[in-house]
């Protein structure tokens, strides 16, 4: 059997207790990552290091098996896929330490936003909740930011509604492969996100909507986005696990304060109490506080730029118009964070950036 290069990708994520990190470690001591499944087990083990009952329990040969049936898959029904090593990767989402190896997106094939932002919310909005979801959505018509949310009912599903009717394009991050939707009766508002977004996943075809892949699912809504919004959520549920993830990953946490005596109220509530988000009051509150209100210039001036060694002003073009976190510049630039916090240090005296809280940096 001739296998490609995408066979093997999608069989090493169906290896038999192999996660994301053991994956990368895999892929760094091998050459390549045929490699995994070419390999004889003691050559495999050489390289490795890894025991011979761990490689056996992989089960290679069944995963690249099933990587056939998973390829033909994708094919006939236009589905990508995205490799973590691929220049199209969410740089954001590169970022985190489990981030999936391989994503399988359907729709609009562009990922390249400026802004990303995670709302999500309780299955049981109120119209309260309703409410809020419009007017902050309507806030970001013509700001180049992208909305991800996790097409469930409730807050989840206004969101993408609104993103469709105020023309924001939305991403879904779905919790089971693409060869179904979950809820079912959401069937219509997918086809309707192709369109203007896409529909996210790290499950292959054949996965079901089970329990313990939503929390899965969470991390990338959480790992996509700069900032991650809560709109109504109950004392516990899947909305708190999103924010706990994103404050993990060190991302900007937003909830709306909501009435004491309402159940939908109380997670919101205790995110604010307890510092673990900021207390946001409408779109515009948000984009002040993320300074997205306007854009900003993409370039400096010929006067500014000719003053700029060639380090700063590659720091400079990977700001651009943007609101970026050091780690995110460290990532563009590929400098270490020693010398790119120099270079920011001499690029602040000169008046070319502003700092922002959290450690963001924006063009003066």
């Amino acid at each position: 059997m001739n296998y490609t290069y995408l066979h093997y990708q999608i069989a090493l994520t169906l290896l038999f207790g192999i996660g994301p990190n053991k994956a990368r470690k895999l892929l760094d001591l091998v050459d390549d990552c045929s490699d995994i499944f070419t390999l004889n087990l003691a050559e495999l083990r050489r390289k490795t290091g890894f025991t011979s009952t761990l490689l056996n329990l992989m089960k290679r040969e069944e995963a690249l098996h099933t990587s056939l049936s998973i390829a033909t898959f994708l094919d006939q029904h236009k589905i990508r896929t995205i490799f973590y090593s691929d220049v199209d990767y969410p740089m954001r989402l590169n970022q985190c330490s489990d981030a999936p190896l391989l994503l399988y997106q359907k729709g609009e094939p562009s990922l390249d936003f400026e802004r990303w932002v995670a709302v999500v919310g309780t299955r049981d909005a109120t119209p309260y909740g309703k409410a809020i979801c419009e007017e902050l959505v309507r806030s970001f018509a013509g700001k180049n930011i992208v909305v991800v949310s996790g097409l469930a009912l409730g807050i989840d599903a206004y969101v993408h509604r609104y993103c469709l009717e105020y023309k924001v394009p939305t991403i879904a991050v779905l919790g089971h492969g693409l060869d179904r939707i979950y809820p079912f009766h959401h069937r219509e508002l997918a086809k309707r996100i192709l369109h203007q977004g896409s529909l996210l996943t790290e499950f292959p075809p054949n996965t079901l909507p089970n329990r313990e892949n939503f929390p899965k699912r969470n991390r990338i809504v959480a790992g996509l986005c700069d900032a991650t919004i809560v709109i109504e959520s109950n004392a516990k549920g899947g909305s708190l696990i999103t924010a706990d993830i994103a404050n993990g990953y060190s991302r900007d946490v937003f909830a709306y304060p909501g009435n004491v005596f309402h159940p939908t109220s109380s997670g919101c509530n205790a995110l604010i109490r307890s510092n673990q988000a900021h207390l946001v009051e409408s779109g515009a509150h948000f984009l002040e506080l993320m300074d997205w209100k306007t854009e900003k210039p993409t370039a400096l001036s010929p006067m500014i730029h000719a003053k700029l060694s060639p380090v700063q002003t590659e720091i400079t073009q990977a700001i651009g118009a943007s609101n970026i976190h050091i780690d995110e510049l460290a990532a563009k630039t590929r400098l270490n964070l020693s010398t790119l916090n120099i270079e920011l240090f001499d690029l602040l005296l000169c008046g070319v950036l502003n700092e922002l809280p959290g450690k963001r940096f924006t063009l003066a």
